[in-house]
């Protein structure tokens, strides 16, 4: 028998809150058997934003930890020694900045720096494509993801500057073959640029330390062949000029999943995530060599430490209590396999080549974005044609109460004084710090930034002086601009008409009543970038014939209301998936009737709890939606149906 592996890094995806509360929980996390850190960071510190920014109203602390700046990262990594961590840091934007904060901490700490092991995520091209958590253009934006891993190459030897992240491409609806040539154009065009920065002789160690982070939904031998298709000699890319043949992912690589997680049913979820799991680490070939499982309420919002803790056995006893460990690859040689993996490289090849003729990942943005949306819609059409089963969505709905839900409804709530708290510590840093210094370090970055130059040595050195979060951003907006993203959803309808034409008929009908075209603004206010629900929303209310305005993520209420009255909309719907929906929509509400537009229906969707939407109902909204309405045509005629008293009243 063969020698025992060492199993994969365990991690689970935390921080919440504060700084303070995250150290905890991670230091709880790694006593448990937790062997790496995944940070997750609040959707400001991600974004570019402090805490007391107009745009982090209701964000701060709650997908993630709010980091503003040294203090926090300081308190954050507090008692563990970061020159024996293994840290991944989910950072995009703002990684660079980040990721100075995590050196300048490591040189307080008295390590090692060239000892640091971790990653950066680091891959902005996905950020305009999934999460919307960009600052910048695509092209200052790649010039700053090279900057880290020049920087990495000549100071940090054991640190992967990149980790290419096709997670997100599967969650906004890729396929597995447009997951693999998405994430294939994002090393290429990385690559591409790294090659002008690192001696010729450093290039290829480099090339094996952009990582990649993938996801592995529910069908899970597609996605053991789609790991196998990412790591197999063979599937040359159509530039292997900057990508070797003899791979395409550079291990190490990451794994998580989620894409298929249910509100409904959600004790289901355990074996949705044992069984996607199981797609990543069965084939040793092709075995992840960190992963990180969400907890089974992910679905429902922030998971508490049990929750995580669940997730985090279910690696543990796969990899100990089982004797996967003590074999060979158990796939190599099986034909069905051979047969699955040559069939995905195929289609990866094809689409490659369509991006390489469009000039790369870069400028191939657009298309990517529009792609996935279609992808993303042809997915959700089949489930509501029951061509795809979801347990306990499309099939078997009726079930006994979850009683892991009972009581708390199974999720953590992060306490509404955390933002203002962490607001009082950003301004007593600021009071406290050498202003003269700060404002000096931010200067020389703007220079440094304005000449082209690597930008690392200056963040580090803005770290240090006391440089905050926004500032570090605002340095970059103003050098680079700020980038406004395409939405992937055209005002030319599709040629759908399955179950649609009874829809079109009532638009049609309250139209002419109107004397013009239903008007459906779409809106996402606060920093929530998972653009996914408003872009099925508006893709489906354009085929249904409405006249759609969606503008894409990031507005502030006022932004929304001011836009709903230019367009005189009919009905506003507007979509958060961060859990600052109480805070936005009440302002939002407030801002409508102050704008005279309080007969205007507002419906809502995202992940809300029924007490959560009991409240927004009392604010004045007339629908609240979750995941569990999954079927798209009844909320187009519920919206046909809101619109169509306040027109025959007028």
């Amino acid at each position: 028998m063969a020698q025992k592996d060492k199993p994969w890094l365990f991690r689970t995806y935390a921080g919440h809150s504060t700084a303070e509360k995250s150290n905890a929980l991670y230091r709880t996390n790694l006593a448990k058997g937790q062997t790496g850190l995944s940070v997750a960071f609040d959707l400001p510190t991600q974004t570019g934003y402090d805490s007391d920014h107009v745009l982090a109203r209701g964000e701060v602390g709650k997908v993630g930890v709010p980091v503003c700046h040294l203090g926090d990262m300081r308190a954050l990594f507090d008692q563990i020694p970061l020159e024996q961590m293994n840290t991944s840091m989910t950072i995009n934007a703002t990684a660079p900045w980040l990721l100075s904060l995590y050196i300048a901490v490591a040189e307080e700490q008295g390590a090692d720096v060239t000892k640091l092991q971790g990653t950066v995520q680091n891959d902005i091209i996905k950020e305009y494509l999934s999460r919307g958590t960009y600052i910048c253009p695509p092209k200052p934006s790649l010039k700053m993801i090279t900057d880290v891993a020049a920087y990495t190459a000549r100071n940090l030897p054991k640190w992967n500057p990149m980790n290419v992240c096709s997670y997100h491409l599967q969650e906004a609806g890729a396929t597995p073959e447009q997951e693999l040539a998405y994430a294939l154009a994002t090393g290429i065009a990385v690559l591409d640029d790294l090659k002008t920065k690192v001696e010729p002789a450093d290039f290829p160690a480099m090339v094996g330390r952009i990582s990649f982070f993938v996801n592995a939904g529910i069908r899970f031998v597609t996605e053991l062949c789609k790991m196998r298709a990412f790591t197999e000699p063979g599937t040359p890319s159509p530039r292997p000029k900057s990508m070797p043949s003899r791979m395409i992912i550079p291990m190490p690589s990451g794994c998580s999943v989620n894409r298929c997680l249910t509100e409904q049913q959600p004790e289901n979820n355990v074996y949705r995530i044992l069984l996607e799991m199981l797609a990543v680490v069965l084939s040793k070939n092709a075995r992840a060599r960190a992963v990180q499982l969400p907890a089974w309420n992910e679905a429902l919002g922030l998971p508490r430490p049990w929750d995580q803790q669940w997730s985090l056995r279910m690696q543990q006893i796969v990899a100990y209590e089982t004797d996967l460990l003590e074999y060979g690859d158990l796939f190599d040689g099986n034909p069905a396999i051979a047969a699955k993996v040559e069939e995905l490289k195929e289609g990866a090849r094809s689409e490659l080549a369509t991006l390489d003729q469009m000039g790369g990942a870069i400028a191939a943005i657009e298309y990517m974005k529009s792609r996935l949306v279609e992808s993303n819609a042809a997915r959700l059409n089949r489930i509501e044609a029951n061509e795809t089963v979801v347990v306990g969505v499309n099939r078997w709905q009726q079930g006994e109460p979850s009683p892991l839900t009972a009581g708390d409804g199974g999720i953590m709530v992060v306490d509404p004084a955390v933002e203002q708290d962490q607001i009082a510590r950003l301004q007593a840093w600021r009071q406290a710090r050498d202003e003269t210094a700060a404002r000096a370090a931010l200067a020389a970055l703007r220079d440094a930034a304005q000449k082209g130059q690597n930008v690392m040595p200056f963040s580090i050195a803005a770290a240090k002086a006391g440089a905050t979060t926004g500032e570090w951003a605002q340095v970059m907006r103003e050098v680079h601009g700020e980038y406004r993203g395409p939405t992937g959803v055209s005002q030319s309808p599709s040629n759908r008409t399955e179950g649609l034409e009874p829809i079109r008929e009532a638009v049609d009908a309250v139209s002419h009543r109107l004397g013009r075209r239903l008007k459906f603004l779409v809106g996402k206010p606060g920093l929530d970038g998972h653009s996914n629900g408003a872009e099925q929303i508006a893709f489906r209310a354009r085929d249904c014939g409405m006249d759609i305005t969606y503008e894409g993520i990031r507005l502030t209420p006022e932004q929304i209301v001011a836009r709903a009255a230019e367009e005189d909309a009919h009905i506003v719907g507007l979509s958060i998936l961060s859990g600052s929906h109480l805070p936005l929509i009440e302002d939002l509400m407030e801002r409508m009737r102050a704008a005279g537009l309080a007969q205007v229906p507002v419906v809502v969707g995202g992940i809300i709890p029924d007490d959560d939407a009991a409240r927004l109902r009392a604010m004045g909204v007339a629908r609240v939606y979750t995941p569990k309405d999954f079927e798209l045509n009844r909320i187009m005629m519920d919206i046909v149906a809101l619109v169509a008293p306040k027109e025959a009243a007028a």
